[in-house]
C-alpha cells in the first residue's frame, strides 16, 4: 500500500470515527447532548463553510469554468435540500426532548439515513483526495467536524427510541465505515471520474453550506442566551480560523504529493503518445 493510499484510509477513519468521540462520551453518561453540541455545533459550521468557500470551490474553478461550478454547487445545495425536506434523511442533532420530533423519527430511518449521509461524505473525501492530497486532509476535518454533532444526535434520538446502549454503539460504528468504503471506492476509479472532477468538489461544497447555512446556524440562532448565542458565534469564526490555517499548512505540508495523481496521469498521456 502506498503513502497515498494509507493517507487516504487514515483520512476516512478519523472523519467517520472521531466523530463518534461525542456519541461515547453520551453513552458513557459524562457529558449531555446539549453541552457537546453548543461547542461542537458552531464550531462545525465554521467548518464547513470554510472548507467549501476557501478550498473545494477554488479547486473545482481551477478544474472546471467557474459559471459551470457554480451552477454544480447550487445543484448540490438543492439535492441535499430536497432529500431531506422529503426523506428527512441527514439531521437528527436537535434536542431530544423535541417531542414532534422524537415521534416522527423511525430507528430504521436514522440508521438508514446516518449511512447514507456518511457514504456520501466518503464520495466527497475521495474526490478531494483525487484532486489533491491537502485538499483531502481539510475535507476529512470538516467532515470530522459536522458529523460529532451529527452523531451525537443519533445516539441521543436512538436511545430515546429505546435501543439498547450496545447497539447504538454498534450500529454507529459500522455506518462510520461506510465513509472509508466511499473514499476507497472514488479514488480507486481514478482516472474515469477526471471528466466529473469539478462537478464532485462543487457538489460537496453546495452540500457543506447547505448543512451550515440550513441546520447548524439556524440552531444558533434558536439558542434563548444571548451570552450563549455570543460564545457560539465566536466558536463559528475559530472553526473557519482554524480550517482555514489547516488549509494553508496542509497545501504547504504536502507541496509535492498535492500534484502526485495529475502527474501520474500526465506520464500515462506522454506513454500512450509515444507508443503512437
Amino acid at each position: 500500500m502506498n503513502s497515498d493510499w494509507l493517507l487516504l484510509i487514515t483520512a476516512a477513519l478519523f472523519g467517520s470515527v472521531v466523530s463518534l468521540i461525542g456519541g461515547f462520551l453520551l453513552l458513557s453518561k459524562k457529558i449531555t447532548v446539549r453541552k457537546i453540541q453548543r461547542i461542537a455545533i458552531p464550531f462545525a459550521a465554521g467548518a464547513l463553510l470554510a472548507a467549501a468557500f476557501i478550498d473545494l470551490l477554488p479547486e473545482a474553478m481551477e478544474a472546471g469554468e467557474p459559471q459551470r461550478v457554480a451552477l454544480y454547487a447550487l445543484g448540490g445545495f438543492l439535492v441535499f435540500f430536497v432529500l431531506e425536506r422529503f426523506l428527512g434523511w441527514f439531521h437528527h442533532h436537535h434536542s431530544t426532548d423535541d417531542e414532534h420530533h422524537s415521534h416522527k423519527a423511525t430507528r430504521s430511518l436514522i440508521v438508514v439515513g446516518d449511512t447514507v449521509h456518511n457514504l456520501i461524505d466518503g464520495l466527497a473525501l475521495g474526490a478531494a483526495f483525487l484532486a489533491d492530497p491537502a485538499l483531502g486532509i481539510v475535507t476529512a476535518v470538516a467532515i470530522a467536524a459536522h458529523e460529532i454533532p451529527q452523531e451525537v444526535g443519533d445516539f441521543g434520538v436512538l436511545l430515546s427510541l429505546g435501543m439498547r446502549r450496545k447497539n447504538v454503539l454498534i450500529v454507529n460504528l459500522l455506518s462510520a465505515m461506510v465513509t472509508v468504503v466511499g473514499a476507497v471506492l472514488v479514488y480507486a476509479l481514478g482516472n474515469g471520474l477526471e471528466g466529473i472532477q469539478p462537478l464532485l468538489l462543487a457538489g460537496t461544497a453546495g452540500f457543506f453550506i447547505y448543512i451550515a447555512a440550513s441546520d447548524l446556524i439556524p440552531t444558533i440562532h434558536d439558542e434563548p442566551s444571548m451570552k450563549t448565542a455570543n460564545m457560539q458565534t465566536l466558536i463559528v469564526l475559530v472553526g473557519i480560523a482554524i480550517v482555514g490555517f489547516s488549509i494553508v499548512g496542509a497545501h504547504n505540508a504536502l507541496p509535492e504529493s498535492a500534484h502526485s495523481h495529475e502527474s501520474a496521469q500526465h506520464e500515462h498521456h506522454d506513454e500512450d503518445h509515444e507508443l503512437e
